[in-house]
């Protein structure tokens, strides 16, 4: 009996023992796992940071641009005016046989001024022809249309029907009347 009370002791000891260093090597474990995920994260957190410094930077790039071309579209119009005396303060300098060369631009916008006009009144004139072609279309639909009505009812049509419908003349008549042969 001692003896089994013995055996019982020493294996509950072992048993206990094994346990202990069982845990303390999944510890180890956890402890580094738990190391590499707080390393991963402070990896994650400086990415998301260098990312928002990124975006930052990009916005005021474009920021910068949009108030650079509002400074550029202001300055581009006295630059116009400016190169407007410079050509013409060029043109001044060329000799006489040049100058002549060089077209006024009074006269280009009379000219193009000329051409919209022209091009308006030629539209007009398209637009006002082709109201009389549907017109005359309509009135010829309306015509056949009573024709065919009449055709399909047998009713005598109406007089502006009668004048548009040629009559087929005598000698036409005539003529397919001899043409068929009589069996």
């Amino acid at each position: 009996m001692k003896k089994t009370l013995l055996l019982s002791t020493v294996v509950s000891f072992a048993m206990i023992c094994s346990c202990q260093k069982n845990d303390s090597g999944a510890e180890a474990q956890l402890a580094q796992r738990k190391t590499e995920l707080d390393a991963r994260d402070e990896a994650l957190i400086q990415r998301e940071k260098a990312v928002d410094e990124k975006e930052k930077e990009v916005v005021e790039k474009e920021k910068a641009l949009a108030n650079s071309r509002i400074i550029q579209s202001q300055r581009q119009a006295p630059d116009a005016a400016q190169d407007e005396a410079e050509r013409q303060k060029r043109i001044q300098q060329l000799p006489p046989e040049l100058k002549a060369l060089v077209p006024d631009r009074s006269q280009i916008e009379a000219a193009r001024g000329q051409k919209d006009t022209e091009k308006q009144e030629q539209s007009i004139q398209r637009q006002s022809a082709l109201q009389g072609s549907q017109r005359t279309q309509s009135a010829r639909q309306r015509k056949l249309d009573s024709i065919q009505k009449w055709q399909n009812s047998g009713v005598a049509p109406s007089p502006g029907a009668q004048t548009s419908s040629p009559a087929p003349s005598p000698a036409i008549e005539t003529q397919s009347e001899t043409e068929s042969p009589t069996p």
